[in-house]
């Protein structure tokens, strides 16, 4: 039979709490925060607001990639506001732990999700757009002739 740790039960209360985010909106954010301290800022410590919606952003594209928008969007995910509201869950249910100077307000538009999830800009990110490929392609065939 599966079992579940405590940590694991707090946070599928927490999500049963609030069920306008699904259970991977709760996961995907807790997973954030160990990738904001030991990763992204590597301090193995206490992460603002703010890295940790830079955190979720950078995680968020390497395991998602393009389709990063459309999983926050099933999620129920629209704002940095909604990820605050996770984080702050999360933390009254002693998932998280926050110091005096957080506040929700730290998740208060700090990007546009539609536009840091953009699957056009994330292949143009990674591979060039069209005309810079183009450019490219055009600058080989020009270099490649023999006079």
């Amino acid at each position: 039979m599966f079992q579940t740790t405590p940590e694991e039960t707090r946070v599928l209360e927490a999500a049963r709490l609030q069920p306008r985010f699904a259970l991977g909106a709760y996961e995907f954010v807790r997973e954030a925060v160990t990738y904001a301290s030991h990763v992204v800022y590597a301090t193995g410590t206490h992460v603002s607001g703010p890295e940790l919606l830079e955190a979720i952003r950078q995680l968020a594209q390497e395991r998602y990639g393009a389709l990063s928008r459309d999983v926050f969007r099933t999620w129920g995910v629209a704002r940095t506001e909604d990820l605050g509201e996770i984080v702050f869950r999360l933390i009254g249910a002693s998932i998280l732990a926050k110091t005096e100077e957080d506040s929700i307000e730290d998740f208060r538009d700090v990007y546009d999700l539609d536009t840091v999830f953009d699957p056009e800009t994330y292949w143009n990110d990674r591979f060039g757009s069209e005309s810079s490929r183009g450019a490219a392609r055009r600058s080989v065939s020009v270099d490649s002739r023999s006079d």
